[in-house]
């Protein structure tokens, strides 16, 4: 039997690079692995890593509703989208989707991620001045720079060092989150929404950890406080809330025209097939009718929340997302193995999430958790404030 070649050696650098790595994030690592990446947990675990909110990935209506439409579409649209911009074309998601939020405009994209990139593509010229909340999502910053902007980023949720930066600089975009996916912070919307008026600024809310959860029937931050003709642009990612993989850009005017002509994300990517289309408007109709799980979502996380201060924890949170700020790589991989090994399964975020020594241990709680839910995991987090071999920052 012929021996296989000999795989062929990378060029030294690459090798050097990826050596590094391993070095500097797997191999100091106790079980092996990347941070990110704790033993595999009991079945019977808590499991806090989903951004299913409304628990939806698992619901029977959706996956016959994806089986039947999987049956009943035949179309051949394996194809970029720029293909796909005729009136017959547009799906009725889109427009679903647009009047849910009160945006006169919806396209839809594959990603949260390619929605933040060919946005901001489309909008910035390469002197545009962007204001950018340090805590946005990466997607965001990533935007920014490819389209060439002069990115200036300010404080978390400073309106102050906002206003000061517009004043120095001049006009702009203002890019923020509704939720912070890092702390489970909101926004202060309302006050960002009368600097952009003052200093003719344009507003881009990403969207995705509050659709679907927060206001009526889920409607979103911006829609909540009725500023959805004040914000210039939403962008969302579907693969929270709507437990799908998808994304969308929100506007008013012009800008659905030229986004699919212009962004590189729509034009050198497949459109979403019409079956995948017709889960997400299926899963639009039943996070409509979710009240009930909202207000436990809302009642538990509320729990937990006051829980955890008054067990002496900095939590930043308002939201469904809570996180425990813990420090430096090895003291964050100690409290992940406490809390698995105590049934309670969260979500590192470390470099580049964040800075190697503000990593942090997420929980991102579902409408599922049930009062003995919660108490099992503020025990657990209890016993992690006690642990002499743990610390927390403050």
């Amino acid at each position: 039997m012929q021996k296989p070649n000999s795989v062929k050696p990378l060029p030294t650098k690459i090798e050097n690079k990826l050596d590094r790595y391993l070095s500097d994030n797997i191999k100091p690592r106790v079980n092996g692995k990347h941070l990110v990446l704790g033993n595999i947990p009991d079945i019977d675990s808590i499991f806090l890593q989903s951004n299913d909110y409304l628990s939806l990935s698992g619901n029977q209506k959706l996956k016959d509703k994806h089986i039947t439409a999987i049956q009943e579409h035949n179309e051949s649209v394996v194809m970029s989208g720029v293909f796909l911009q005729n009136e017959s074309d547009i799906p009725s998601f889109q427009s679903n989707l647009a009047k849910y939020v009160g945006f006169a405009d919806c396209n839809i994209c594959q990603s949260g991620w390619d929605a933040n990139i060919g946005l901001l593509q489309t909008i910035c010229e390469q002197d545009t001045k962007v204001y950018i909340d340090f805590f946005a999502h990466m997607s965001l910053w990533e935007g920014a720079r490819i389209a060439g902007a002069d990115i200036y980023p300010f404080i978390h949720n400073s309106v102050r060092h906002l206003k000061k930066l517009v004043k120095r600089h001049g006009p702009g975009i203002i890019l923020v989150d509704s939720i912070y996916s890092i702390r489970g912070s909101v926004t202060p919307l309302q006050e960002i929404v009368e600097i952009a008026e003052e200093f003719e600024c344009a507003i881009v809310v990403d969207e995705s950890h509050s659709l679907g959860v927060i206001g009526q029937s889920g409607r979103g931050l911006v829609h909540s406080l009725n500023l959805s003709h004040k914000v210039d642009f939403i962008t969302v990612s579907l693969a929270k809330t709507f437990a799908y993989r998808a994304g969308a850009v929100l506007s008013h005017g012009k800008l659905a025209q030229c986004l699919p002509f212009i962004s590189n994300p729509a034009i050198f990517s497949s459109a979403l097939l019409p079956h995948e289309l017709d889960r997400l408007d299926a899963t639009l109709d039943i996070i409509i009718e979710s009240d009930v799980q909202r207000a436990n979502l809302f009642s538990m996380s509320e729990k937990l929340r006051n829980a955890l201060r008054s067990l002496g924890f900095n939590i930043g949170s308002e939201t469904q997302i809570i996180s425990l700020e813990t420090g430096d790589e090895v003291n964050t991989e100690k409290v992940r193995d406490f809390f698995y090994n105590n049934g309670v399964i969260g979500s590192v975020f470390c470099s580049p999430a964040t800075l190697k020594s503000k990593n942090n241990f997420r929980f991102s709680l579902h409408s599922k958790l049930n009062e003995h839910d919660i108490n099992k995991i503020i025990h657990v987090c209890d016993m992690a404030i006690n642990n002499d071999e743990l610390y927390f920052l403050d």
